[in-house]
């Protein structure tokens, strides 16, 4: 590589870092907020927190990337022209075509990292912590069981602890279970404890009563059962189908492409939302180049003013927009019926024709110029 080329690439290297890192604290606490409300009020400790907080933060990273790219490459580009540097590139015979090949290289790099992220890091973080929810859901007193407060973890059942003991017991324990209006039970003891069985968790209560209430279309009949001892499976409680269901975004990218059919039963899911998530991320990665060059091509337009290049950047940020618009209209597409997936490869074809168009025209600006017809005597 030049050495003029090494200079551009590592002035956008570091305004890339610079941005990168402010963009993805931005984003990431954005996220964290709203995790840590949720998990927090799930009675989960800080450790837990920090730990779901730092598996996000790989997909934050891969959708924040792109972005910083064009931003470093808007930047540095504005830089290089309003310190004359550019002006100095382009007298020294440099076209623009010439120009954009560090940036471009700067591009590919971003690129590669995205990819390492969504096709390695992304599944893996994902798939670690739709385990570790796995886990949380089977401690069932950091879940829902929390004293002094009326809990509903599914429709149709109220549950309400007046107090935890220090070694677990639950006191004055009480659970309404009314998913099935025909016949509604109560359950009432003076202890209860969480008992975890391989078949999933175990609620024994002890020294209560259940009462159950049997409507039929005549008359309603109310039975009262009195123990010393009862179990009650949580695993209805504890984990519905849509707990179970894994993300197809914690599987690697060849298992998607060849999805199995145990892959399907997990994530219940089809073989074209799988094919359709798998090409989503071979695209992705393509996001990083077309926003650096369009972060630069479009700067190259226009001659040199004293109030410096704005309308160029306004219309870069305009092309980026129209990009990532057609993007997400291709994701919708795509959500609605995954066999479209080719759409997904739409946007970054049209985003490196927009870059391949501004440039031929940054090379060529005096032949899009009207020539003014010379004046005849009269």
């Amino acid at each position: 590589m030049a050495r003029i080329d090494r200079y551009i690439l590592s002035q956008f290297m570091t305004l890339f870092g610079f941005f990168a890192l402010v963009l993805v604290s931005v984003y990431w606490i954005n996220r964290a907020v709203s995790l840590f409300e949720q998990l927090i009020s799930d009675g989960q400790t800080a450790l837990v927190v920090l730990e779901f907080t730092a598996l996000t933060l790989p997909l934050v990273i891969s959708v924040v990337l792109p972005i910083a790219a064009f931003t470093a490459s808007a930047y540095g580009t504005n830089r290089l022209s309003s310190e004359s540097e550019l002006v100095a590139m382009q007298a020294a015979g440099m076209s623009p075509w010439r120009l954009a090949r560090p940036v471009l290289v700067f591009g590919v790099l971003v690129a590669l990292m995205v990819a390492l992220l969504v096709h390695a890091v992304v599944p893996m973080a994902r798939g670690r912590m739709a385990d570790r929810q796995a886990e949380i859901a089977q401690n069932v007193t950091a879940q829902f069981l929390r004293a002094g407060a009326f809990q509903y973890p599914v429709k149709g059942v109220t549950l309400y602890i007046r107090d935890i003991a220090s070694d677990g017991r639950l006191e004055d324990f009480f659970l309404e279970d009314a998913r099935d209006p025909q016949n509604q039970t109560t359950y009432t003891a003076t202890e209860a404890l969480v008992v975890k069985t391989e078949a999933g968790p175990r609620l024994v209560l002890m020294h209560g009563m259940a009462q159950t209430l049997r409507v039929q279309a005549d008359r309603q009949q109310l039975s009262i059962t009195r123990f010393d001892e009862l179990a009650y499976d949580l695993a209805s409680l504890v984990q519905s189908d849509e707990a179970r269901k894994r993300d197809l975004r914690a599987y690697s990218t060849m298992r998607l492409l060849n999805p199995d059919p145990q892959l399907l039963a997990d994530t219940q899911s089809t073989a074209d939302k799988a094919l359709a998530e798998a090409h989503e991320r071979l695209a992705k990665p393509l996001q990083s180049p077309i926003a650096a060059m369009l972060g630069f091509a479009m700067l190259l337009l226009g001659g040199f003013s004293r109030f410096g290049v704005w309308r160029q950047v306004i219309w870069s940020v305009v092309a980026l927009i129209v990009v990532q618009f057609l993007s997400t209209a291709a994701e919708n597409q795509v959500a609605q019926d995954a066999s479209r997936w080719p759409l997904i490869y739409l946007p970054p074809l049209i985003g490196g024709l927009i870059c391949a168009g501004i440039l031929w025209i940054a090379a060529r600006p005096r032949r899009l110029r009207r020539t003014p017809r010379p004046e005849t005597a009269t």
